[in-house]
């Protein structure tokens, strides 16, 4: 465990949450139900994605870390953070998108601090560039302590269409926090052209759903469409046996669509941009870009065991964890994904249908793979 540093004491109000739910099906059969992708080590560096979060968040936050993850998932992750204390696992019995996880840490930290602030991060990212993370995170901490939600916003790099935008607006001014600004508006994954627009004109931010708020604002927006969702949250929170009866009854939803959404149009949510390395890891051939990032420079990239691949002439990614030996011939661009059970060969430009497959699996009964 990285130990804390000064951060742990000038941030002793904030929590980490690290929602830890979703599959990542476009990274099938490596990801799955029964092991979603924040489980794995995906960078080669011999930390999953889970356990990675954690040690980045450590040295701001210390020991104040909160991880929801699902009832499949729970001991799975309490064998990869044994540092984790009980009550800062919360287990939700079935997945209900991402506010009623977050909200429900919200209520939890509400009611062992009334000026809680909860930073949320993803477990399944990837970000480099530590200290402007952390310098970001302090500026997103001053912002959230005058009473406004506040979201991390990267700067795109290219014109995605998989992501949702931050419109930015002008400049905040709040001490500590220099690079804050208004958020004017959350927008859906544009059309190529418009996030090519996004891009050029550089008034647009990736949203990568890293927000900070005091538990007690985040319940306070969420209350304002949602009465009988934090309702539900706060009664959990103060009797936890009870959410075996009480989190069906909690509606699906995204905290941008529940809060972030109507927050910014109310002119409640202030952005960071954050300008540092940042990757969802959404499918193969993002992953294969990583993994030119973090070193690896052959013309084939390597997750897994590499003395079982064996490459002749090919670019491209192999996942080797089937222990098979994986041979490449003269195929370019090529994704190749070998697990005990199941193969995937496809290549870099096919990858974002690779969800379509794992559909096309739970039509065909083949639960047992997905």
């Amino acid at each position: 465990m990285a130990p804390p540093d000064e951060d742990a004491s000038e941030l002793s109000d904030v929590t980490a949450v690290i929602p830890a739910g979703g599959v990542g099906t476009r990274l099938w059969p490596l990801s799955r139900a029964s092991a979603p992708k924040f489980l794995h080590d995906l960078t080669g560096g011999g930390r999953s994605l889970l356990q990675a979060t954690v040690d980045r968040l450590r040295p701001l936050v210390g020991d104040r870390v909160v991880v929801v993850t699902g009832a499949r998932h729970a001991d799975a992750v309490r064998a990869q953070l044994p540092d984790i204390a009980a009550a800062d696992l919360l287990v939700e019995p079935s997945p209900r998108d991402s506010m009623p996880a977050v909200g429900l840490a919200a209520a939890v930290l509400e009611r062992r601090d009334p000026d809680a602030v909860l930073g949320s991060f993803a477990a399944d990212h990837v970000i480099g560039d530590l200290d402007v993370f952390a310098d970001r995170v302090r500026q997103a901490v001053h912002v959230a302590r005058t009473g406004s939600l506040v979201t991390l916003g990267i700067s795109p790099t290219y014109p995605a269409t998989g992501f949702g935008y931050i419109r930015v607006g002008d400049a905040r001014r709040v001490p500590g926090a220099p690079d804050a600004r208004h958020t004017d508006a959350f927008v859906e994954k544009p059309d190529a052209q418009t996030a090519r627009r996004y891009l050029e004109t550089g008034d647009h931010l990736w949203n990568a759903g890293m927000f900070v708020v005091r538990a007690a604002v985040l319940l306070e927006l969420l209350e304002a469409a949602h009465p009988d969702m934090v309702r539900e949250l706060r009664r959990i929170a103060a009797d936890p046996p009870s959410i075996e009866q009480r989190w069906g009854s909690l509606p699906r939803i995204s905290i941008d669509h529940a809060v972030a959404e109507p927050a910014a149009r109310a002119g409640r949510v202030a952005v960071v941009p954050a300008p540092f390395a940042w990757d969802d890891v959404g499918d193969f051939a993002s992953l294969a870009t990583l993994l030119a990032r973090t070193g690896q420079d052959e013309a084939l990239k390597v997750l897994g065991d590499r003395r079982l691949v064996v490459n002749e002439g090919s670019t491209g990614l192999v996942a080797a964890h089937g222990g098979r030996t994986v041979v490449t011939l003269g195929v370019d661009d090529v994704v190749v994904v070998d697990t005990p059970d199941a193969v995937l060969v496809t290549t870099r430009a096919h990858c974002q249908d690779v969800k379509g497959v794992v559909a096309t699996l739970q039509r065909l009964g083949r639960e047992d793979l997905t």
